[in-house]
């Protein structure tokens, strides 16, 4: 069982539970979803859950947990994880 941390809530959780997300690009830098875990480069663990999402962009904890100074593209990862996105994403465990 592998645990990671969620940049939002800062839960320790199963990576099965988690999204990645990735930094790509150079300016603007935008940050992707990596549902497969798959995409080269420095990741970050996420809850599937708009108020994680919240927590994450309010504390600023996407430069922090990527690395990346500057301004972050991150509307790829708000529609995706937007809650009438079309898709239910996993339960959290409680």
């Amino acid at each position: 069982m592998v645990i990671r941390t969620c940049i939002g809530c800062r839960e320790r959780a199963e990576k099965s539970t988690l999204v990645r997300v990735v930094a790509t690009g150079d300016s603007p830098v935008t940050v992707v979803l990596d549902r497969d875990g798959r995409l080269p480069g420095r990741g970050a663990h996420l809850h599937p859950d708009p108020g994680c999402l919240e927590l994450a962009q309010r504390r600023k904890a996407f430069g922090r947990a990527l690395r990346v100074a500057g301004t972050l593209d991150l509307t790829s990862v708000v529609e995706q994880l937007a809650p009438d996105a079309g898709h239910a994403p996993p339960a959290r465990p409680t």
